[in-house]
């Protein structure tokens, strides 16, 4: 298709709305036709809807994140010189507070997943095709090609060319082939009143749009940070050093004994299943406008994904996988404050004793893991030197750190609270496995439900997963008095 101007379309549509009253009509259907059928609609599509690169996203978002931030931080210290005054905070300090969080919590976004190009593509397609579903319906008369390659330009500019003439002396006094040109899209538009029905409303029914509406379902990304296994057995043992010898000294000729200790022992972890069964009439399934099997099908996968995150932070270990909340060898270590993260005075001493008391060959790949109401909390906090141990990481193109450290969102893990654990630390990739036997099996079963017009679908799944490596994680523990 040749190119159109897209001034020359804006303008013919604005003369259009100027004149729509005195031509009593709307004759907005046939133009944009023609401009549509003059220009590439992909590639101008694919040209206004493509996000920008991620660099330039993130070199936009470094002024406004650091401003926030500042802000925050000035806000923040205000409301902890208030309680330590006064013993209470002033409420307009911290609604603004609140405010100032809401506009850093935008950025979470960027910090944790970026949007991909291949979403963008995708979105053009789906504008692109709306377009066309839109050109497919105008009468024959009108669709693209009715009038030869350059027909619609012809068309067009008639139309606009009338249109002004009609603006400057009237329409009655225009020639007869203006008039005809004027009142030939002006019968498109009237001849069919879609307000009323037996005028031509039921011959313009509501669309119908073929995409299921879904609430986000949170999920802990767990098979991001551990370490994953695949088996084509029931299970897997994994040798594990479980003693070791100390070194000894002697004297030239001194005697020398045994260094005991050494030990090793076997980690096995077996693959329990989990299942997800749906049952859908035959009827629904031939009938529906979707394809029923894939939908299910990407239901329970995200099912088995929201599981598996919540498995993998308090499992039971018993036919389900082991939480690292669970596991008796975590390590653990107390916040300095009753049901909170924090200490009195707004510190981070829990949380720097927790990563201090992991062994540094595991700090150095370490990541903390929280829900996002935590995360909310630990941006408020301090360390020793009054450093806010909650940094942005975009503006050096990194992620956003918490003393320095990169951090995950779980939504599985517990809120603040007496006696919880809302913060785990560790290199998880070494602390914990998860073993692959069945990725994801569907069994569709026409027999079961047969008299009652039914197929059952089955989907089953063999994952099972535990802490390998204790040492490798700690947990914080809010404490209770």
């Amino acid at each position: 298709m040749k190119k159109f101007t897209i001034l020359a379309v804006v303008g013919a549509l604005a003369l259009a709305a100027v004149l729509s009253f005195a031509l009593d009509t709307v004759p907005h259907v046939g133009l944009i036709h023609a401009a549509m059928s003059n220009f590439d609609v992909n590639h101008l599509l694919i040209a206004s809807a493509a996000a920008p690169a991620l660099a330039d996203e993130v070199k936009a978002a470094v002024t406004p994140l650091m401003s926030a931030f500042d802000e925050f931080k000035k806000t923040n210290d205000e409301r902890l010189a208030q309680l330590e005054k006064k013993g209470v905070a002033d409420p307009v300090t911290v609604e603004k507070l609140g405010k100032i969080e809401q506009t850093l919590q935008q950025y979470e976004g960027l910090n944790q997943q970026i949007t991909t190009a291949t979403d963008q593509a995708k979105a053009a397609k789906e504008a692109s095709d709306r377009i066309e579903v839109m050109l497919s319906r105008l009468p024959k008369n009108l669709q693209p090609g009715a009038h030869g390659e350059d027909g619609w330009k012809t068309v067009a500019n008639d139309w606009a060319h009338a249109v002004v003439q009609a603006n400057a002396v009237g329409v009655v006094n225009l020639s007869k082939e203006e008039q005809k040109v004027l009142s030939d899209i002006a019968a498109e538009a009237k001849a069919l009143n879609v307000g009323t029905d037996t005028a031509g409303g039921y011959l313009a029914p509501t669309e119908y749009v073929r995409e299921i509406i879904k609430g986000v379902t949170e999920l802990s990304p767990a098979r991001a940070l551990a370490r994953i296994r695949n088996t084509a057995s029931k299970s897997i043992q994994i040798p594990k050093r479980t003693g070791q010898f100390a070194a000894r000294r002697t004297h030239e000729t001194g005697p020398k004994s045994e260094t005991t200790g050494l030990a090793y022992g076997l980690e096995e972890l077996q693959a329990p299943e989990m299942y997800a069964l749906i049952d859908i009439t035959n009827q629904m399934l031939e009938d529906t406008a979707f394809d029923m099997e894939a939908e299910i099908r990407e239901e329970a996968a995200e099912q088995f994904a929201v599981k598996e995150g919540a498995e993998f932070v308090s499992g039971t270990g018993v036919g389900e996988m082991e939480g690292i909340l669970v596991n008796a060898g975590v390590g653990e270590n107390v916040s300095g404050s009753a049901a909170t993260i924090a200490d009195g005075t707004g510190q981070a001493n829990g949380l720097l004793t927790l990563k201090y008391g992991l062994k540094t060959a595991y700090a150095r790949n370490a990541t903390w893991i929280m829900n996002r109401t935590t995360m909310g909390s630990v941006r408020k906090l301090k360390d020793g030197e009054n450093n806010y141990i909650w940094m942005p990481g975009i503006a050096q193109g990194r992620p956003n750190t918490i003393d320095g450290d990169p951090y995950v969102e779980f939504p599985d893990m517990p809120s603040e609270g007496a006696g919880t654990y809302p913060i785990a630390y560790g290199d998880f990739r070494r602390g914990y496995t998860m073993v692959d036997r069945i990725a994801m099996e569907m069994l569709r079963d026409p027999y079961t439900q047969a008299t009652s017009g039914a197929i059952r679908f089955i989907f089953r799944r063999r994952v099972g997963g535990k802490v390998v490596l204790a040492e490798a994680i700690r947990k914080l523990k809010c404490a209770t008095s």
